[in-house]
């Protein structure tokens, strides 16, 4: 069975650092690019990074210079470092996987596209002020 299990969640005051981590399992983990999107009770959801094997990783502006994504393809795991955290970063983050496609999908999910192949349970993050 596929899964994508995000994990590391928690509540931190503005200016906290979380460190989420994306098990995957069931597929083919180097064929596919990993992107991580939030969701906030009546927002849009929003893909927020993207991480290739083909080029990347590519970030939103309104996480550019405060998340980092990588990956590690022995474990099968995908990591998201997120630092200076906002309460407007408060939402529910959930890693899902996109059949690689040189990059463009990765690149085209930080900007606004947010189809993908498989996902999985999110985790929550709560920021307070």
């Amino acid at each position: 069975d596929v899964q994508l299990q995000a994990s590391g969640g928690g509540s931190v005051q503005t200016g906290g650092s979380l460190r989420l981590s994306c098990a995957a399992s069931g597929f083919t983990f180097d064929d596919y690019d990993i992107g991580w999107f939030r969701q906030a009770p009546e927002k849009e959801r929003e893909g927020i990074t993207c991480i290739s094997n083909e080029g990347g990783p590519y970030y939103a502006d309104s996480v550019k210079g405060r998340f980092t994504v990588s990956r590690d393809n022995a474990r099968n795991t995908v990591y998201l470092e997120m630092n200076n955290l906002k309460p407007e970063d408060t939402a529910k983050y959930h890693c899902a996987a996109l059949k690689s496609l040189v990059g463009v999908r990765c690149l085209i999910w930080v900007h606004g596209g947010v189809g993908f192949d498989f996902g999985g349970q999110g985790t929550q993050v709560t920021v307070s002020s």
